[in-house]
């Protein structure tokens, strides 16, 4: 991981520390709060239920015991009675009432000898009663969910931090896999580009440079064109690999017949494999082959294969194409009679400006088309096989997942409106009417 991802993720983990403290801060003073209130609520409700049934008119007053029928008065509850004359009754163990809360009547807060209370007041008959009780089990709760909240912390929030760094990193890993790839895509797409365009330069540079004759033009300029025209099919394949890396290029659609879009793409390449000495024959059934891809993209595909196997094969070899089903599933399989594929390469045919020089037709390459291929496979859903041909050479073998052939009547394989007419003699009368 760069650096500069390890720090950005440790500030997220951070951040994401830093906003579940402050949440589980707010969740620990909401608990704090509800519990004060809900036991303070308790006491009030046992203050002013105090007031009910007879009182003891002596002066000590007994305690509360558990069954003998007097009121719910816990030791900690203080009793006073105020006569009209100003006397106040307690017990020995019960501290002195302060004047200023002879008068109290509904319950509030209060400090008798230093002890906090709640303290409430009513008139019962001719004398009024005061009755108080310690806070202290408000306060112990108060300091018990603080402490817990104390203890908590410091665990909570270092597995917070832990965990939000291990997602993060986790997280992060393929998006630094993807920004080295396409650190890696620049620098190939450089180192690529660089020698056309300094072919180019160098030729117009010449010939600005003195008057030369017409047939060194010649020369230059075909240099010049076949530069250019290498240079835009590396541009075209770039710019289809950045669309899909973006997302705005699409290749799955509804089912088309791969036979019948091999069988024409082979035909489009009878004339360089005849230009090259080359046999190229076909395997590919009558009947429809559907395949869940766009037409364009499965001519790509099978261009690709073909262009590679004819590239590679030497004069006299032989490249054979045919369509299938392995079970139910479709299978394109491309195989020739060339050197086939090193074992050390096999890992790499797929990455992108990959180029396996050991012929001189790959100087025309750009090392982008099994690049293409490859992304076509992944998007379909469909597995690649690649080993030795009987031919002696190299085998492609391709296969999707299986599908369920519709009825004749009802088949159909959807193409685009710009897809051109050679890939529209796929679809079936009836749907080309449409």
């Amino acid at each position: 991981m760069t650096p500069n991802l390890r720090g950005q993720t440790i500030k997220v983990a951070l951040t994401a520390t830093l906003v579940v403290g402050v949440v589980w801060a707010l969740i620990a003073l909401a608990v704090v709060t509800f519990a004060t209130a809900d036991l303070t609520g308790q006491i009030d409700s046992r203050l002013q239920g105090s007031f009910t049934g007879p009182l003891p008119v002596n002066s000590t007053l007994p305690p509360f015991q558990p069954g003998n029928g007097a009121r719910p008065f816990s030791p900690l509850v203080f009793i006073w009675q105020v006569a009209p004359n100003g006397t106040v009754t307690k017990t020995d163990s019960t501290p002195d009432l302060p004047s200023a809360l002879v008068d109290v009547t509904d319950p509030q807060d209060a400090t008798i000898d230093g002890v906090p209370v709640r303290v409430a007041g009513h008139e019962v008959g001719d004398q009024r009663v005061v009755v108080a009780q310690s806070l202290q089990p408000v306060m112990d709760t108060q300091r018990t969910v603080l402490l817990g909240a104390l203890v908590i912390t410091p665990l909570l929030l270092t597995a917070v931090f832990l965990g939000a760094l291990a997602i993060g990193r986790r997280v992060a890993r393929p998006l630094e896999a993807a920004h080295q790839r396409q650190l890696d895509f620049t620098a190939d797409a450089s180192h690529e580009l660089r020698t056309p365009l300094a072919v180019i330069e160098a030729s117009a540079s010449l010939a600005l440079a003195e008057r030369r004759d017409m047939d060194w033009y010649e020369g230059a300029f075909v240099g010049v064109d076949r530069e250019a025209k290498r240079m835009r099919h590396l541009v075209d394949d770039m710019l289809w690999l950045a669309r899909f890396d973006a997302g705005r290029a699409t290749v799955v659609a509804d089912d088309v017949d791969l036979a019948t879009i091999v069988r024409q793409t082979t035909d489009r390449f009878r004339p360089i494999a005849e230009m090259r000495n080359l046999n190229l024959s076909e395997d590919i059934p009558d009947v429809a082959v559907p395949v869940p891809a766009r037409a364009d993209v499965l001519d790509r595909l099978t261009a690709v294969l073909l262009d590679n196997a004819c590239k590679y094969t030497p004069p006299s070899g032989t490249v054979r194409v045919s369509v299938s089903y392995e079970g139910a599933r479709p299978t394109l399989t491309v195989e020739d009679s060339g050197p086939g594929v090193a074992d050390e390469d096999t890992s790499r045919i797929f990455d992108r400006f990959h180029r396996v020089l050991n012929t001189a037709d790959t100087a025309d390459g750009s090392g982008l088309g099994l690049a293409i291929a490859d992304v076509v496979v992944r998007a379909t859903r469909a597995k690649w096989q690649v080993d030795r041909s009987s031919l002696g050479g190299a085998r492609f073998s391709i296969r999707w997942l299986a599908t369920q052939d519709p009825p004749a009547s009802h088949r159909a394989f959807a193409l685009s409106r710009s897809t051109p007419q050679h890939w529209r003699d796929a679809l079936p009368r009836r749907a080309r009417r449409r």
